[in-house]
C-alpha cells in the first residue's frame, strides 16, 4: 500500500446532522491551517464529492458557526456513491483539488462508504463519529448525543406539566430506531413509569402492571417514554394496546421526532467536536487511515472503521434495573 504526505485534507458531513457537527467542521479548518495543510469543504457528502462541489476553507469560513446546530457543509444520501461509476468520478474530483486525505464526519453509513472508497483508491480517510444515537463502538459519546438528550428531556419535563394538569398517560416516542440510549437516559432523568427500548423485549403485560401500580397509588401523571425502534411499533402503537385493555387511562401520545436532531449544541458537544476535530487532522498527518476518532475516558481514542461499524454499544443492564427500581 502507498504511504501519503497529506498536502490537501477535505471535510465533510454525511448522512443524519447532529448538533455538534458545525465544530467540529470549525476544528479541521483551523487545524489545518494551524499546521500548514491546504483545507476544502464537500458540501452534500458522497453527492457532493460526485458532483465536484468542493470548496476552498479558510479561517472566516468557519467563523460564527461553532453555536450554530445541523451543519454548514449541508448532508445527503446518496445512491451514486454505492455505484463503481459514482465513487470514480468522486476520485477524480479530489484528485483535480489535489485533495490527499478526507475526514468524514457521520455515522455508520457513512464510514462504510469511506471505508470502501478508501480501498479502492488508496486515499487515507478518518472519520468523526456524528449521530445522536450514540451507538457507534469506539468512543463514550457520539457527536450530538448530548442535545438531543438535553432536547427531548426538556419536551418531557414540560409535557410532564400537563400531564400532571390532567390526570393524563403520556407516551413519548424519541428517536433510536436501533438504539434505545436517548429513550432509556430521557426516561430515567424525567422521571418515567416506564421505557421501551430496541435491545429489550417490550412485554406488554408487565408494562400494564407497572402502570396499573402507579394508577392504584393515585399518580397524577405517568409518563412512558418509546424509542421508535421498538418492536411493538412505535408509541401510536403501544398507547393502543394499553387503551384496550384498561380504558380508564386518559391516554395522549407526542412523538418529537426531527426537533432532537436540531437547536444550539450543547457546551459539551461543543468541546467533544472541537476535540475530534483537531485529532483527525493530526491523525491523518500522523499517517493513520480508515479509523474513527473518539473519546474513551476522557482520552481520544482510535477505533478502525470495520470495527467501529459491526459492534455497537450495548444498553447497560444496570440502567434497565434502574428504571424498574424508581418505577415503584
Amino acid at each position: 500500500m502507498m504511504t501519503h504526505t497529506i498536502k490537501n485534507i477535505a471535510v465533510f458531513t454525511s448522512g443524519g446532522d447532529s448538533p455538534g457537527m458545525n465544530a467540529a467542521i470549525r476544528a479541521v479548518v483551523r487545524s489545518c491551517i494551524y499546521h500548514g495543510i491546504g483545507v476544502f469543504g464537500i458540501k452534500r457528502g458522497f453527492e457532493g464529492m460526485i458532483d465536484g462541489d468542493i470548496i476552498e476553507m479558510r479561517s472566516d469560513s468557519v467563523s460564527n458557526i461553532i453555536q450554530r446546530g445541523g451543519t454548514m457543509l449541508k448532508s445527503a444520501r446518496s445512491e451514486r456513491f454505492r455505484t463503481e461509476e459514482g465513487r470514480a468520478q468522486a476520485y477524480r474530483n479530489l484528485q483535480d483539488k489535489g485533495i490527499d486525505g478526507l475526514i468524514a464526519i457521520g455515522g455508520d453509513g457513512t464510514f462504510s462508504g469511506a471505508l470502501q472508497f478508501s480501498k479502492e483508491f488508496d486515499i487515507p480517510v478518518v472519520g468523526i463519529p456524528g449521530t445522536i444515537d450514540n451507538d457507534l463502538f469506539g468512543t463514550d459519546y457520539t457527536l450530538g448525543y448530548d442535545t438531543a438528550i438535553n432536547t427531548a428531556l426538556d419536551a418531557i419535563d414540560r409535557i410532564r406539566d400537563t400531564a400532571d394538569s390532567h390526570d393524563r398517560l403520556f407516551f413519548i416516542e424519541v428517536m433510536g430506531r436501533d438504539a434505545g440510549f436517548i429513550a432509556l437516559e430521557t426516561g430515567i432523568a424525567g422521571g418515567a413509569e416506564a421505557i421501551l427500548v430496541p435491545e429489550t423485549k417490550t412485554n406488554i403485560d408487565q408494562l400494564m402492571a407497572t402502570l396499573k401500580r402507579g394508577w392504584k397509588r393515585n399518580k397524577s401523571s405517568m409518563i412512558v417514554v418509546v424509542a421508535e425502534g421498538d418492536e411493538e411499533g412505535g408509541a401510536f402503537e403501544v398507547a393502543r394496546k394499553v387503551k384496550n385493555r384498561f380504558d380508564h387511562f386518559d391516554i395522549r401520545v407526542s412523538v418529537l421526532g426531527h426537533i432532537q436532531r436540531g437547536g444550539k449544541p450543547s457546551c459539551m458537544d461543543r468541546v467533544l467536536g472541537s476535540r475530534l476535530g483537531v485529532a483527525s487532522v493530526e491523525a491523518l498527518l500522523a499517517g493513520k487511515r480508515n479509523v474513527m476518532t473518539g473519546i474513551i475516558n476522557n482520552q481520544v481514542h482510535f477505533t478502525a472503521f470495520d470495527k467501529a461499524v459491526k459492534h455497537h454499544m450495548d444498553i447497560d443492564p444496570a440502567m434497565l434495573k434502574l428504571v424498574e427500581i424508581l418505577s415503584n
